[in-house]
């Protein structure tokens, strides 16, 4: 059986993220700044796009087949692309932006071939590209550590999104699914609900964590790679994929566009400085 209702799991998601974070700050495990009202200002508008990319992504994975979505995420790419180019100022190579075209080229052959075209998933799919590469700009714009720092970023994200995220999730129905459904006092369910949202706050952590010491635009292209992993995978032992020449040709140019990049990003001679990581900095080093 199918769980319900994928806004009140991001609101699970968020909870979680809240709790491990604040729970490793009292700790003295990680460092962020506490809350100030200059804050929700240095934030904006990240907490709009986190929220859109959760709802979006956690909607479309329901409507579509899992390698159909894999696929269509591979949009994402060359959305932050543009997007650095234009808000962070950053400039790619020819042989850069030739491998990220032939990702996108992959893409469009496979979902040719995707007999069960279901528009309502389409829309949410894509959605879910514009979120996510807008997010993951703001995001490595953001995360200075001298201001909120990576940790502080996902925490606030998911204080600030939290209450309205559980509104939407009360006034279309979603939470009065998840309350009617039928596993609650299943413990099986329980623990594959829970670790969900842990594996929620892992995913987006990693994320942050690989825009931070790279860029948002290799972070989209590792994500590319591993779904393509996926995507094999739901060929072999799910029951919703519908085989097809052409969508297997399309997932094979998606993979060498994906490899391609990585060996010109590890390659290049002039590799990007990590930042400094102050969060991590004891305090009385800092002062």
């Amino acid at each position: 059986m199918i769980f319900p209702s994928p806004i009140f799991l991001g609101v699970g998601q968020m909870a979680v993220t809240i709790t491990i974070l604040y729970v490793s700050k009292l700790n003295k495990i990680i460092h962020f700044p506490d809350f100030d009202k200059k804050i929700p200002v240095k934030l904006f508008p990240l907490p709009l796009l986190y929220v859109g990319n959760h709802i979006s992504g956690l909607s479309s994975t329901s409507k579509l087949s899992l390698p159909m979505f894999t696929v269509l995420r591979k949009f994402t790419i060359p959305l932050t692309l543009l997007l650095e180019a234009i808000i962070l100022g950053k400039q790619y190579s020819l042989s850069v932006i030739t491998s990220v075209f032939a990702i996108i080229v992959g893409a469009f052959v496979a979902a040719g071939s995707d007999l069960a075209f279901n528009w309502e998933g389409y829309i949410f799919v894509f959605l879910n590209d514009i979120f996510t590469a807008a997010n993951s700009v703001y995001t490595k714009q953001k995360m200075d550590p001298k201001e909120l720092g990576k940790y502080g970023v996902l925490f606030y994200n998911a204080c600030f999104m939290i209450i309205p995220t559980l509104v939407i999730s009360v006034s279309t129905g979603d939470l009065q699914q998840a309350t009617e459904f039928g596993q609650w006092k299943d413990v099986l369910f329980l623990l594959q609900f829970l670790l969900s949202c842990f594996l929620g706050f892992l995913l987006m952590s990693s994320t942050a964590l690989c825009s931070y010491y790279n860029s948002a635009l290799t972070t989209a292209v590792v994500g590319a790679i591993k779904n393509v992993s996926v995507a094999y995978i739901g060929m072999l032992v799910g029951e919703d994929y519908v085989f097809s020449p052409l969508n297997f040709v399309g997932l094979n140019i998606c993979m060498a566009g994906g490899l391609r990049y990585s060996f010109l990003t590890l390659s290049s001679p002039a590799k990007p400085k990590p930042p400094a990581d102050e969060e991590n900095v004891p305090l009385d080093l800092k002062s």
